[in-house]
């Protein structure tokens, strides 16, 4: 009987996101019929993208059991960094601008670098660690800027926007690019493997000789990087970087890891099950938009999907207390 209830129970947990996000579209779509459109869905493509690669960078620490809260910090410094960077090389793609793209992503890695050495070197709790990681990061975007806003008006840069494919805009197809990008790391690397070794067992995986601290470091490194790319979609998204470019990317990120089935204590999911966590997120924003509910609804609704995802995702015979 046992054996019946887990498989019920693994098979449940393995789709209850997707038919969860099936269902709010249907349901969404007969309750007004303008969500379900091309144009809508676009809107929704475009709202995602970014906090998607947020996402995935949050999937990779979680996958090895760890929790990262440094994302808005991260994504803020990123973008204001960029942002400079892109106008003082000339603004423009056609010139040295292009320099910048690269310059962001090395610069989320260094502070993912940071957070993870922290974390493993002084021996903080992750969440701890990158929590003032977090605080550090927007504080010297907030210096950078002093509080002022940096716009970016290059027409090549904000195609990323404006020019379309098949009524998406680019940005979505760079999401997606990334989104399989991760998905290699996730399963056709040693340490994509290696992250799921540490999540799945940390005493397991140092008797077997794998340097954890090590995989620890380059998983926070990794994630830093795609707050990075998250932080330029942001940006080509408004055209704006400044200090609250990164607000509420740790709710979303965090609350899309989770309601896509991914554990909390590791191990267990990957960046396809966060692709319909942020799609089931950002659904939910867009058609309590659509239908003209209020936003505080809509927190209360993502709430209460993450309590339920957690509770299916958990064998709680297995738990002897919580945490």
């Amino acid at each position: 009987m046992r054996v019946k209830e887990f498989l019920r129970r693994d098979i449940l947990v393995k789709w209850a996101p997707l038919i969860v996000l099936v269902f709010l579209v249907l349901m969404f779509a007969v309750i007004e019929p303008r969500f379900f459109s091309v144009r809508n869905f676009a809107r929704i493509g475009i709202s995602s993208a970014p906090a998607l690669m947020v996402a995935i960078g949050v999937t990779f620490i979680i996958i090895m059991g760890s929790i990262d809260l440094s994302m808005e910090g991260t994504v803020s410094v990123c973008a204001v960094v960029f942002a400079f960077s892109y106008l003082a090389l000339g603004g423009t793609l056609w010139s040295a601008a292009w320099l910048a793209l690269p310059l962001a992503l090395i610069v989320g890695a260094v502070i993912g670098a940071i957070n993870g050495l922290v974390h493993v070197k002084l021996r903080i709790p992750s969440f701890m660690a990158s929590l003032a990681m977090g605080f550090v990061g927007t504080g010297f975007a907030l210096l950078l800027t002093g509080g002022d806003r940096v716009r970016i008006e290059d027409e090549a840069f904000r195609s990323l926007l404006t020019v379309r494919w098949f009524n998406f805009p680019i940005m979505c197809y760079v999401a997606l690019a990334f989104l399989l990008i991760a998905w290699f790391i996730q399963t056709r690397t040693t340490l994509g493997r290696n992250f799921y070794a540490v999540g799945g067992g940390e005493e397991l995986a140092h008797a077997s000789g794998l340097n954890v601290n090590r995989v620890r470091v380059l998983g926070f490194m990794l994630a830093g990087m795609f707050y990075a790319v998250g932080a330029l979609l942001a940006v080509g998204r408004i055209g704006i970087a400044e200090t609250a470019t990164g607000s509420n990317f740790m709710f979303v990120s965090i609350t899309s890891v989770v309601v896509g089935g991914t554990a909390l204590w590791g191990g267990v999911g990957g960046v396809w099950n966060t692709l319909i966590g942020v799609l089931i997120v950002n659904v939910i924003g867009n058609g309590m938009v659509v239908v003209g509910l209020p936003g505080y609804v809509q927190d209360g609704v993502l709430g209460v999907l993450v309590i339920i995802a957690v509770v299916l995702s958990t064998d709680r015979r297995s738990v002897d207390f919580v945490k």
